[in-house]
């Protein structure tokens, strides 16, 4: 088997497929990447036996065929010191033995029998498919995965909730503390479906569908779901188990509504956080007419801050306590200019939202109030 290719090329795919081996493995094939050469086709597979990608570019001078498993580590550390170059590799299909000859030298390895490596899991019941531009599901990902649990005991939690009903689709994740709810209108189904995608799945989708124009066309049946798109394909097992009842838990009567500059917020509630306690990390928002001050305080070693912020306010004075770390991250995930705070009291949970949505798209975040001590 003999292929010529893109230094720079390769490398892309690689970098792009061997995301997702872990660390450990249970099957030590899985730590190589699958070079699969047909025509002048190269398939490129990895998985972590429960996540498998597949991608395939065009190569140049192939002759002959067949699989070849190959240390995914050792080849990404020898392509990433390459500028861009033909380079031409042989495999010896009795001994997998393989050789890459570039414009200056020659580097010799042994790779391993590809036809150990697992076949990628077919689901004999898909029954269920809808599609998403590419640029949107990145979007979705993007405001919904910081959210995600990392709780054995509620595994249904540690992933992206995909709800797709007659008036459009729902990406929900939550870990008990916050909760955001991303929904775009223009995906739609007449029948309700719905899977739970894991959070090392997502990441990978978020890594890869930066580059991608076209649609991600999404198939799933009872234990697997499918993430197609370009020349790549992602498998994945879905998480078992029912996802809360993310509607039941969003309060609907928040009358004290705060809007405030989004950038101001976020650099004031750095500002102040520093001088929080370090095992609380509690922020407390004091509101009045016009006004946000944003204080936190550490006893331990007398230290305090706050900052007053000008803002539009409509309601009666309140305080009410975010942790700082969680508020950052919600309002980083926010696009829009400003931000806007429903809040109904202190022991109640807040929503956060962009004051401006993008087109025939919501964005809602939530997020628990922590006990003030005053």
């Amino acid at each position: 088997m003999k292929f010529n290719v893109s230094s720079t090329k390769l490398f892309a795919q690689l970098q792009a497929v061997s995301r997702v081996i872990a660390a450990k493995n249970s099957l030590q094939i899985l730590e190589t990447v699958l070079f699969e050469l047909k025509d002048n086709t190269l398939t490129l597979t990895a998985s972590d036996g429960e996540t498998t990608i597949r991608t395939s570019l065009e190569v140049e001078n192939a002759q002959g065929g067949g699989k070849v498993a190959s240390g995914a580590k050792l080849l990404l550390d020898t392509l990433k010191e390459f500028p861009e170059q033909p380079l031409t590799f042989s495999i010896d299909d009795e001994n997998f033995g393989m050789k890459i000859n570039s414009i200056n030298g020659t580097y010799s390895f042994v790779g391993a029998n590809g036809n150990e490596y697992p076949e990628m899991p077919i689901e004999n019941d898909v029954n269920k498919t809808f599609s998403m531009p590419a640029n949107e599901m990145l979007d979705a990902i993007n405001k919904t995965i910081f959210c995600t649990a990392d709780d054995e005991l509620r595994p249904v939690m540690n992933g992206i909730f995909f709800d797709l009903k007659e008036d459009g689709i729902s990406l929900v994740a939550t870990d008990a503390h916050r909760l955001v709810r991303y929904r775009n209108i223009n995906i739609k189904t007449e029948n309700p479906i719905s899977f739970i995608l894991p959070k090392k799945p997502a990441t990978l989708l978020k890594s890869v569908l930066g580059k991608e124009s076209d649609e991600v066309i999404v198939s799933f049946g009872e234990k697997n779901a499918t993430f197609t798109f370009g020349n790549t394909r992602i498998v994945c097992r879905q998480i078992e188990g029912r996802f809360p009842n993310y509607n039941a838990v969003i309060p609907q009567n928040n009358q004290n509504i705060v809007v405030v500059d989004r950038q101001t917020i976020i650099n004031a509630c750095k500002r102040v956080a520093i001088f929080a306690n370090t095992g609380t990390s509690l922020l407390k928002l004091a509101l009045s007419q016009d006004t946000l001050s944003i204080s936190a305080q550490d006893i331990d070693f007398s230290t305090n801050a706050e900052e007053t912020l000008v803002c539009s306010y409509s309601g009666a004075p309140m305080a009410i306590g975010f942790k700082a770390p969680f508020l950052i991250e919600i309002l980083n995930s926010i696009t829009s200019s400003d931000v806007m705070f429903k809040l109904a009291d202190p022991g109640r949970a807040g929503l956060i939202l962009p004051t401006e949505d993008e087109p025939n798209q919501e964005l809602l975040m939530l997020l628990m109030p922590m006990l003030l001590n005053d």
